[in-house]
């Protein structure tokens, strides 16, 4: 029976000072079996896989994997690597300032018999992995000059290229993909389940869980709750034993009458959109919506200052305004939560304190001499208003949830007190009960007739929470959804819609 056991959790602890995040965890995993591990953030799904891949050594218990029969434990990332376990990580990891081919083959690059790397056959087996997963890329593209999701989609097609993996663990894998580069991770994924391999799958669209995995193990607060098959569960079960009780539909949020208009953006030009126009108004929430490099969020930092315009006007309550820097967009009151916080919206090694009141120092300063109780008290407010999970205010940020991450990046946004908000992608890696909070927040600040922008590329979440929706395509405005037209359009109208292909000798 142990034959066709791949992994074995054994009561696994982890203790840190002042958090025990790992209460004692055993469970195992049979090859080509395909685990859901789902929880609230905070539940200690991280912490767990870090211990299976050796990032972290557990303070009790033991992980162990299958290799030809014999148990071993993985006691480094290197060694986990040799045992052929390979983890697909949320926050992209990546060398973004090689190429494609470089980051597909890096630590093995082909050599030829001089030793001198062999380009031409990096390349020409690089893009064999290109077309196997479609992506419309060349080899030499530098990472960093490609859009966050097609990023994403390289660290997953990067699995391929081992030839000796028994184990791949997914970790919020299609949170930042398209519906067609879903489908081609699944398709993967049955591909590697057919080969014997074993997937742990981590995600919080439980639909995706229903979808494609064979069995899922609950946890919450450090323990496990449950194993069961996916055939004896559905969603709102899995809901009710993460967080410990029934939701209703978290979508159903009351909307207001939209008041006057806010926000006026007329003929915006930049880099990767053109010709772009849109309105807001008080107490409204304008969805954007478009498929991978539509370029909503370059409309965006744009707006924010973040980008530059080419040509184009923005009007603000009615005044022509100029933008030029992201001081000036905040001084004209308007927020914006970045797609990824991790990278652009959060000092990972600073304290809650310090980030929350990052963008506003300048409001509790004279003559740049901060106001040290200012700074704790609003710091403190901010984390019982959002419910921010933390010991104290002087906590790492790098060490809360995702979730908790998410909050302190909002509310460094809401010091402000911005009469425009723009959220990025605002519940990437969220699980069910902080969105359900983040979307309570975003219905409270449009009844205090705030003008708020959503930018989100998962369908049902921009349809569900706008009262108006923006679809782009290639760096164009391609149809544009009125509020009475929203609630009857299925998904299926929009990505059509989204997948526009615009002609650029045509439109100039």
């Amino acid at each position: 029976m142990e034959d066709s056991i791949i992994l074995k959790i054994d009561n696994i602890v982890k203790t840190y000072p002042g958090v025990r995040a790992l209460k004692g965890i055993s469970t195992t995993i049979k090859k080509g079996e395909v685990r859901a591990l789902v929880g609230e953030n905070g539940a200690g799904k991280s912490t767990l896989i870090k211990c299976i891949m050796g990032v972290e050594e557990p303070t009790e218990g033991s992980v162990q994997i299958n290799v030809n029969g014999e148990f071993c434990s993985a006691k480094s990332v290197l060694d986990a690597a040799k045992l052929g376990m390979y983890a697909n990580y949320q926050h992209v990891n990546i060398a973004k300032d090689l190429t494609v081919a470089e980051n597909y083959y890096l630590g093995h690059l082909p050599k030829n018999n001089l030793g001198i790397v062999d380009w031409k056959k990096l390349n020409a087996e690089s893009q064999k992995i290109i077309d196997k997963f479609n992506l419309a890329i060349n080899p030499q593209d530098v990472i960093s000059q490609l859009p966050v999701a097609m990023q994403a989609m390289i660290t997953i097609s990067k699995i391929s290229v081992n030839q000796n993996i028994r184990l791949v663990i997914f970790d919020e894998p299609t949170a930042l993909l398209e519906n067609d580069k879903v489908q081609t991770l699944f398709h993967y994924i049955k591909e590697l389940k057919e080969q014997g391999v074993s997937i742990i799958y981590i995600s919080h669209r439980l639909e995706e869980v229903i979808e494609i995995c064979d069995t899922v193990t609950i946890m919450k607060d450090g323990e496990h709750v449950e194993t069961k098959n996916v055939s004896e569960v559905n969603k709102d079960y899995l809901i009710a034993k993460m967080v410990g009780r029934k939701m209703v539909d978290i979508y159903n949020i009351q909307h207001q009458k939209p008041g006057d208009e806010i926000l006026k953006v007329c003929n915006l030009f930049g880099e990767k959109f053109k010709d772009v126009s849109f309105s807001l108004h008080k107490g409204e929430i304008l969805g954007f919506f478009g498929l991978v490099g539509a370029g909503r969020s370059e409309v965006m930092r744009a707006i924010f200052g973040a980008e530059k315009i080419y040509s184009g006007d923005i009007f603000i309550s009615g005044k022509k305004i100029k933008i030029n820097s992201v001081r000036d967009a905040m001084m004209h009151k308007i927020g914006f939560l970045t797609e990824d916080r991790r990278s652009d919206g959060l000092a990972l090694s600073q304290s809650v304190e310090l980030n929350i009141n990052m963008y506003s120092y300048d409001l509790i300063s004279f003559l740049g001499i901060v106001d040290l109780k200012k700074e704790r008290k609003r710091a403190i407010e901010y984390q019982e208003k959002m419910r921010i999970k933390t010991p104290n205010v002087k906590q790492i940020v790098n060490y809360l949830s995702g979730g908790n991450q998410q909050k302190v990046v909002i509310s460094k946004l809401l010091c402000r007190d911005p009469d425009i908000l723009i959220f990025d992608e605002p519940t990437v890696g969220i699980d069910v009960g902080a969105k359900e909070e983040i979307f309570k927040l975003i219905e409270s600040l449009a009844a205090q007739g705030k003008g708020i922008i959503i930018i989100s590329s998962y369908l049902p979440e921009a349809m569900g929470l706008s009262d108006r929706m923006v679809i782009m395509a290639e760096g164009h405005i391609a149809g544009s959804v009125e509020a009475d037209e929203l609630k009857q359009m299925r998904e299926e109208d929009i990505l059509r819609v989204a997948s526009t292909i615009y002609d650029e000798e045509v439109a100039q």
